[in-house]
């Protein structure tokens, strides 16, 4: 008999649990989690919208939960749009949850495009109500307009002030023989679609303050995204493409950064570029082919390949700090420069004549794969002629066919600041770096900072002691 009861208040017991499952807790202090109490997003521009984050909400207790509503406090007027489970807001009523269930609520902002030219803040809430209370998720987004482009062709003389963003999406084409200048101060935000293609000629006129360079970027600007390499395909200056020149302008978070193809059309150079940043570039932060380049006072930094030069052609580098440092973002196992006068084509080797010269400039590479951080390498008999003159390079090997003159070898440069878990760099120098007056007199005055240089005894790299 005994275990006859026992069988029977065990089954009791589990048809009174069951039978509370299913039916609805009542109480006002039901235990409802919720993963955030604010979902903050970063900058958004005017009609482009945001990445869709969420927010998830269990019902942690033993019976069943009735939400009587899930809703934008803003309602329709409100930048922000909510989806519950696949039901659209903005006021999703009546949602059952079972025990110990979750629901999510998905978020997404767009900004009106009358917002005013600064950034400001778009706030906003959604309110939970279940037995008679609230529960509320703060809403917050940096906004801000822009000047909005999608497959933007430019056929004759633009020029792009600083008054608002630029948001480039499916990519900006330069037409043989039209030209964009773009004036300093300007930032320039490309979607993952959006290359920058120049058949004409790019002018950037920035300048030395962090407020008036020329920023080029991905438009992914919410985390972890926007610090991410890769994000936008880069700047593409092909065959007709003649006289561009930058000054001041910072590329960054490029699959590639400067991509420089065939020579160029009459006597200067295709491509100039005056203190500029090209960082954090997945693959060949400046790839030549067969073409020209002068690069005066820049960096080239943290680049899968940071310089390729192939296929011969005609560059100048002065006073150029070329660096790269191991990190979450990409391993470093190619060469910081690569110089070739050969191209393979359909099984067959071609070539071309190839001159280069480098002065007082740093090849420093660290927490890699690379021995040779500068390698070269030849085919046929066409001119070849490369000089390093007055340079700082981390190399086990010389490069094969080049003049050296007055080059430190494997000799740390002792930059500034270097923490590459943080992702922070500061490529100045130190004091007792050996790239203090170790250059050769080259008739620039300034620096990357646009700061004095010594003219008799200047640093290498692009910035000078101070």
């Amino acid at each position: 008999m005994k275990p006859i009861s026992l069988f029977l208040i065990l089954s009791a017991f589990l048809v009174v649990l069951s039978c509370r499952k299913d039916t609805f807790i009542n109480s006002s202090d039901a235990r409802v989690l919720l993963s955030t109490d604010t979902l903050r997003f970063d900058t958004i521009f005017t009609t482009t919208g945001s990445v869709t984050q969420y927010i998830k909400l269990k019902n942690d207790n033993n019976q069943k939960l009735l939400v009587s509503n899930i809703k934008l406090v803003g309602g329709t007027a409100s930048p922000f749009r909510i989806n519950v489970d696949g039901t659209a807001g903005p006021d999703v009523k009546n949602i059952e949850m079972q025990a110990n269930d979750s629901i999510y609520i998905f978020v997404s902002v767009s900004i009106n495009q009358n917002a005013r030219n600064l950034p400001f803040v778009v706030q906003d809430s959604i309110e939970i109500g279940f037995n008679g209370t609230s529960r509320f998720v703060q809403l917050e987004s940096w906004g801000q307009n822009a000047n909005f482009f999608r497959s933007h062709v430019i056929t004759g003389r633009e020029t792009w002030q600083n008054n608002l963003p630029y948001v480039i999406v499916g990519g900006l084409l330069i037409d043989k023989n039209a030209s964009l200048t773009i004036e300093n101060g300007c930032r320039i935000y490309m979607h993952a679609d959006a290359p920058i293609v120049v058949d004409g000629t790019l002018t950037v006129r920035g300048s030395q303050y962090d407020s008036t360079r020329v920023y080029f970027k991905s438009d992914r600007l919410d985390e972890p995204y926007k610090t991410f390499p890769a994000g936008w395909p880069g700047i593409y200056f092909r065959a007709e493409s003649r006289d561009n020149n930058l000054q001041y302008a910072v590329i960054q978070n490029a699959y590639q950064g400067i991509i420089t193809d065939q020579p160029s059309v009459n006597a200067n150079p295709k491509v100039t570029l005056n203190q500029c940043i090209i960082d954090n570039i997945y693959d060949a932060g400046i790839l030549a082919v067969q073409s020209s380049l002068t690069a005066n006072n820049c960096l080239i930094t943290n680049c899968g390949k940071n310089i390729q030069l192939v296929y011969g052609g005609s560059y100048q580098f002065n006073h150029c700090t070329v660096a790269t440092y191991s990190s979450s973002y990409l391993s470093h196992k190619d060469p910081l420069l690569t110089i070739t006068n050969f191209i393979k084509q359909d099984n067959t080797i071609q070539t071309a004549e190839l001159q280069a010269g480098f002065r007082n400039s740093i090849f420093w590479g660290e927490t890699g794969f690379v021995d040779d951080e500068v390698v070269s390498s030849k085919q046929g008999t066409k001119a070849y002629a490369i000089t390093f003159e007055n340079c700082l390079w981390k190399v086990k090997s010389a490069p094969e066919f080049a003049t050296v003159v007055k080059t430190i070898s494997n000799t740390e440069p002792l930059f500034d600041s270097i923490n590459a878990d943080k992702h922070f760099y500061n490529f100045r120098l130190k004091d007792g770096s050996p790239a203090i007056n170790a250059g050769v007199i080259t008739g620039m005055p300034f620096d990357l900072d646009g700061k004095p240089r010594n003219v008799n005894l200047p640093d290498l790299g692009a910035y000078e002691k101070q």
